[in-house]
């Protein structure tokens, strides 16, 4: 039997925290530990390793974006997913920058967070569909080089299923690939856009008007 994903999660709300919760709790994940900012969570999973944080990403203190990067810089690769109100492309950039794997609406079904969680335990990002104008805007010129780094038409292909939020089994599915063929195309994607990972390849080529 495969043991339950282990979460943490970090909000000031209290109901929020505990609504979350027990409703992760009843999709049949295991919250470990529960936290009302970022400093309380950084210092628990210092001791309680979890497999998904899940945080809001405003909270007094330290809030979900300081907590990424306090995460990344004592070189803890825990996944994150960070939670909103706004449907903010600057936040979405912000949070990718930090060095979270998801961003996700809060009003998001319950079917679709616990699918959220599972991708990024998995070692999938997620990156919700967003507005290419809104992204470019907030994002220009981030990366210097050249404009084009000679992707094939394939790859884009994969790339424009990986910006929709596709798994790699369903881009598959879709080109009429393996699983482990659409893998390998990511892998050259990365080092042909020099990113690392899956969201900065999407950013960078939205960016480079790739996509």
């Amino acid at each position: 039997m495969t043991a339950p994903v282990r979460i943490a999660i970090a909000d000031d709300q209290a109901l929020v925290r505990r609504g979350l919760s027990a409703l992760l709790a009843d999709l049949g994940l295991h919250i470990a530990l529960e936290a009302d900012d970022g400093a309380a969570l950084l210092a628990g999973v210092a001791k309680r390793p979890v497999d998904v944080i899940l945080s809001d990403i405003r909270m007094p203190g330290m809030d979900g974006i300081a907590l990424v990067r306090a995460l990344r810089e004592r070189r803890d690769a825990t996944p994150v997913i960070l939670l909103t109100t706004f449907d903010d492309s600057a936040l979405m950039l912000a949070a990718v920058d930090a060095g979270a794997q998801g961003f996700l609406l809060k009003d998001a079904s319950p079917e679709d967070l616990r699918e959220a969680i599972l991708r990024v335990a998995a070692g999938e990002t997620l990156l919700q569909p967003v507005s290419l104008g809104p992204v470019r805007a907030a994002w220009p010129d981030r990366d210097a080089g050249p404009a084009d780094p000679h992707l094939t038409e394939r790859e884009r292909s994969i790339l424009r299923l990986v910006a929709g939020g596709y798994s790699n089994k369903e881009i598959g599915r879709s080109l009429h690939l393996s699983e482990g063929t659409v893998k390998n195309y990511i892998s050259d994607i990365l080092l042909k856009l020099d990113c690392r990972d899956r969201t900065h390849a999407v950013l960078k080529a939205i960016t480079r008007r790739l996509l």
